[in-house]
């Protein structure tokens, strides 16, 4: 990291950005810290806004601070170390491999207090607005007909559908409720697409690793799961994409475009056009999972492949499971050209969505309350994150590789290719740390030294410590 150069002593700018400099340097600071305001800057140093800002700008030139939207300036090097980024995955191991038995044991943990639940990409309990949600239920039963007892109409809540798709401008989404199809959760919109486009036999394109979820419902519907080179920054390799793509088997894309869950990648907006104008020249559809979009650490949102759909082959799926009521179930699809048929499936499968939690998250998204809970969820994750790298940085052996998502809830991490995942989370769990290991994310024999591992939490000693145990868990496996 190349230091400031000392242009003036009378530049006063720059001797409190060297200040700064330095305890960074020294340690004093450390990645994640909160770095004081501007007008603290100002009284501290007697120096006018403008001089503070401009000490600020030269430390964020430098790398060494990111200002974050409403929130302020953290510290955002490492001046001793900081991992490498993950390799991109090259999906070609022989030998298959099941992950149920995995998935079943590390989610018997799930409710447990007692354990600290990196396995877990769910934001806790202390991040969400429960009281006003509570609020927003008893608001519900007073207004609804039969106090939220009737039938909704198959499509799903009017006002919900209306919000979202107000909601989707954000992205460039251009959709109107009568786009959007309410369902149980993100999940149950994949499923519900998922069964609309394809049948047992058929084989459908994701990346690689992917949620085990898509995996199991996969499974179920008795599919082949073609796995592709994905990269921990940009998503799945285009090139690979065409090249299945050119084989003519490949009956449905199925991507996480925003901040993947397990690698936490973003699809940059010319990747999501180019997959775009790929499926759309082979005339196959793309179910894309935008759970995770409205968690973004930057200024603004990204775009979806949606935004650049113009023939309807994207089925957009979304849900507030992450961001605001994991249990309330709800989610949503914008189908796109297959609106009847997913509205067929969803009559035949469940008829109606929950009319309570509907009109509850509708009201939320209504009045604002939802964009003011993210914009502290967001500050809160981008935080916790931070701390995070350096932890894993401070305790974790030499050569460990860590993903740098922009927004979500996960790390993907590689570890030493000795470290097998799956006897560090049994090592872990008599340690009552639970972790993700890298074999559930897969159908191929790969990712045993890789793990997910969620920054969900609120960030405090305790969560440092266990990080600490977790890395002297990992250094104890190297030398045995």
């Amino acid at each position: 990291m190349k230091t400031i150069v000392r242009k003036s002593k009378d530049l006063l700018y720059l001797r409190i950005a060297r200040g700064i400099e330095r305890q960074i340097h020294e340690g004093l600071l450390k990645i994640g810290d909160k770095l004081p305001s501007i007008r603290m800057v100002c009284r501290q140093h007697g120096v006018s806004m403008s001089t503070a800002q401009q000490a600020y700008l030269e430390l964020e030139s430098r790398a060494l601070i990111e200002s974050r939207p409403q929130s302020g300036y953290y510290v955002s090097y490492c001046p001793h170390r900081q991992p490498a980024f993950p390799e991109t995955s090259r999906p070609s191991q022989p030998g298959a491999h099941n992950p149920r038995d995995i998935v079943d044991k590390v989610f018997r943990t799930i409710g447990n207090n007692d354990i600290t639940l990196f396995s877990l990409s769910v934001p806790a309990d202390e991040l969400l607005p429960i009281a006003k949600l509570n609020k927003g239920v008893v608001q519900a039963i007073r207004t609804l007909p039969g106090s939220g007892t009737a039938y909704e109409p198959i499509q799903g809540n009017e006002k919900l559908r209306r919000d979202i798709a107000r909601w989707s401008f954000n992205w460039g989404g251009n959709l109107g409720e009568q786009d959007l199809i309410t369902t149980a959760g993100c999940m149950n919109a994949i499923s519900f697409s998922m069964m609309t486009l394809v049948r047992p036999g058929d084989t459908i394109a994701v990346e690689s690793p992917v949620y085990f979820g898509i995996i199991r419902l996969a499974e179920s519907l008795g599919l082949n799961v073609l796995e592709l080179p994905t990269n921990a920054k940009t998503g799945i390799e285009i090139d690979a994409l065409k090249k299945a793509l050119a084989t003519n088997k490949v009956k449905l894309c199925l991507l996480v475009s925003n901040f993947n869950n397990p690698l936490g990648s973003c699809m940059p907006d010319e990747h999501k056009k180019a997959v775009v104008a790929l499926l759309q020249h082979y005339n196959v559809p793309l179910i894309e999972d935008d759970l995770y979009g409205d968690v973004y650490f930057g200024d603004s949102r990204p775009k979806c492949c949606k935004t650049f759909d113009e023939s309807g082959l994207v089925l957009w799926c979304g849900s507030v499971s992450k961001t605001l009521a994991p249990g309330y179930r709800v989610g949503w699809v914008a189908p796109g050209q297959f609106k009847n048929d997913v509205i067929r499936m969803k009559q035949v499968h469940s008829i109606s969505s929950t009319t309570l939690t509907q009109e509850v998250i509708a009201d939320f998204l209504e009045n604002g309350r939802y964009e003011s809970h993210l914009r502290r969820l967001r500050q809160t994750l981008h935080t916790n994150f931070l701390q995070y790298i350096r932890a894993i940085s401070d305790y974790f052996p030499e050569g460990t590789k860590v993903s740098r998502p922009q927004g979500g809830f996960v790390l993907w991490v590689e570890l030493d290719k000795r470290i097998d995942t799956m006897e560090l989370y049994e090592r872990a769990i008599k340690k009552k740390i639970s972790i993700a290991p890298g074999r559930m994310f897969t159908l191929k024999r790969q990712f045993d030294n890789c793990m997910r591992i969620s920054y969900g939490m609120p960030w405090n000693e305790q969560l440092d410590n266990t990080l600490k145990t977790l890395g002297n868990l990992i250094k104890s496996m190297l030398v045995s």
